[in-house]
């Protein structure tokens, strides 16, 4: 539903955007995931028509952007960074705006309102204007326009973006709802966000995608991945450490003691399982183990490693 070739944007000597390219399936939700001024505003205004490429291209539903803009932009949703509206209309008139400039009238138009001012919960603030809500019902108002007409393809940048952790959840509750027969791509810094809805992520950093794949198979190249972490009913933790650092397979192990209690992280090499050899380790020498886990990741771990790295190194992508 969503293809994107190649697509590159420079202003003047600064390369915002460095060949760019991936596609989104319908029922996929992919997280555009990167650190403050990445390019993934810049690759999203590209991708709906209101920046033009320096080069490549971005057709929606077999409709290129630059070629038939008015059909693509028939197939999308978007929401522009920080939600734009006009202030001095309230939020039912700035959405029948919307609905008109979608080429809907009358019935259809209130139905289409009313059905969405109870989907994104703004019911409440339709005849207020846009100028007095807060950040978040702004937010809100700027999703319920993107999905008025009902697009095949959903642009959101930062979606969530000043609303409160309930209206976070109950937005992302809706992402999801919305999913199974729509392409969605999601910008946004909060990994949580990916977490929470996100089928797929694509890390972006100076321009260049450096990583595209699930959330899991991104976590696992922390080097958290299959970490074990130890709860001991012991202030001394570091007997155990020592013990632990003989087993094979292990390439590091952190002691934390507070309190009469102490914390074994137990790192793997190569993200390797290790939690057996641990277990029966601590079975036969009667570890006072209170708890253990067994980590998956950690995706910050990933972004930090990955965004932080010299912007020589290559692209980090599995085959998708």
């Amino acid at each position: 539903m969503l293809e994107i070739s190649h697509l590159v944007k420079k202003f003047g000597p600064l390369v915002a955007v460095d060949d760019v390219s991936f596609n989104v399936a319908a029922g996929e939700v992919l997280g555009f995931l990167g650190p403050n001024g990445a390019g993934k505003s810049t690759t999203m205004k590209m991708i709906t028509g209101f920046l033009a490429p320096t080069a490549g291209t971005a057709v929606i539903c077999g409709h290129d952007i630059q070629v038939a803009p008015l059909a693509a932009k028939r197939q999308i949703g978007y929401l522009p960074e920080g939600a734009p509206a006009y202030p001095d209309m309230n939020a039912a008139e700035f959405l029948d705006f919307i609905a008109h400039i979608r080429g809907f009238h009358g019935a259809e138009a209130r139905r289409r309102i009313a059905y969405i001012a109870e989907l994104i919960h703004i019911s409440d603030v339709l005849h207020q204007p846009i100028e007095t809500l807060s950040k978040g019902y702004r937010r809100r108002v700027g999703v319920a326009q993107a999905l008025l007409h009902d697009p095949a393809v959903l642009i959101l940048d930062e979606p969530t973006d000043g609303l409160d952790p309930n209206q976070k959840y109950e937005m992302r509750g809706i992402i999801r709802t919305l999913s199974p027969h729509k392409a969605i791509v999601i910008s946004t810094h909060l990994l949580e966000e990916v977490e929470a809805v996100c089928s797929r992520a694509i890390i972006i950093a100076r321009g260049r995608i450096l990583a595209d794949g699930t959330p899991a198979e991104l976590a696992a190249r922390s080097r958290y991945h299959n970490a074990v972490r130890l709860d001991l009913a012991s202030g001394d933790g570091a007997a155990i450490a020592a013990e632990l650092e003989k087993l094979p397979g292990v390439a590091a192990v952190d002691v934390a003691a507070d309190d009469g209690h102490a914390t074994v992280l137990v790192l793997s090499q190569d993200g390797q399982p290790i939690s057996d050899p641990i277990v029966r380790l601590a079975r036969a020498q009667s570890w006072p183990v209170t708890g253990l886990y067994v980590e998956r990741g950690r995706l910050d771990d990933v972004f930090r490693t990955i965004t932080a790295a010299p912007a020589a190194a290559a692209p980090l992508r599995n085959a998708a």
